[in-house]
């Protein structure tokens, strides 16, 4: 009797962070993963533990179609690719909406779509959203929890688009992660307001019931639970994974 192929994954912001968890997750799981990012140093590491590296910018169209050729028929689908821009809300430009939206959300949305009508029955794709998309509080971030917020609506309208097949489509609101982005929010937002990165780290994990931070591995856990049978009967979700930060 021939042994079942391999499930296959696309994986998006692969180099790092929360995408880099759930691409190593997904091998660990014996998924055959094609891992793509801008960032091709950082995709690296993940070809030596048995990744296939894509280096590609999915804010360029022509980029992101070759991706899309590359993944078709794959059977599972990670959006974690995501660009953040940290500037007082009064000093935001078209031209950084316009940059942060193409990444989180246009490219989300054509991956969606092009990717997604071709993924097999039992299928499924998890979106990488955030807690800003809920909890605006951090001005300086505004246009990346615009975006994010688009994310949920991207989500919500696949969900429905790919129930036929049937394909599910969650996404995910984390909060604290240890990723460089995070690095990047502490550093440029405690320098716009005065503080020192240690001291807004304080700040916003008080915030947070569970009192603290989580990483990218604990997070890609709930990744693949959502890629999983054991989760056959969601999709259209927005998932928070933030300490209880956020509860609706």
């Amino acid at each position: 009797m021939n042994a079942p192929k391999p499930r296959r994954a696309l994986v998006t912001g692969a180099a790092s962070g929360i995408g880099a968890g759930a691409a190593r997750r997904l091998l660990r799981g014996g998924v055959d993963v094609m891992a793509t990012d801008i960032d091709s140093h950082g995709l690296a590491a993940l070809a030596e533990l048995g990744a296939e590296p894509l280096t590609a910018d999915l804010a360029d169209p022509r980029n992101r179609d070759q991706v899309i050729e590359a993944a078709s028929g794959v059977d599972y689908l990670v959006q974690a690719a995501g660009i953040i821009r940290l500037l007082p809300i009064e000093k935001v430009t078209v031209d950084d909406w316009r940059e942060v939206f193409a990444v989180n959300a246009e490219a989300m949305f054509f991956l969606c779509q092009g990717i997604g009508a071709t993924m097999p029955a039992g299928g499924a794709i998890v979106n990488l959203s955030s807690s800003s998309a809920k909890l605006t509080n951090t001005t300086e971030a505004a246009v990346y929890a615009a975006s994010k917020a688009a994310v949920l609506s991207i989500t919500r309208s696949f969900a429905y688009s790919l129930a036929p097949i049937p394909v599910r489509v969650n996404a995910i609101c984390p909060g604290i992660i240890d990723t460089p982005m995070q690095d990047a929010v502490l550093e440029e937002v405690s320098a716009i307001r005065g503080l020192t990165p240690q001291q807004l780290s304080d700040l916003r994990e008080s915030s947070v019931p569970l009192g603290r931070g989580a990483s990218p591995d604990e997070l890609a856990e709930l990744i693949w639970f959502l890629l999983s049978d054991g989760a056959g009967y969601m999709t259209g979700q927005a998932v928070n994974f933030d300490g209880g930060l956020v509860t609706w």
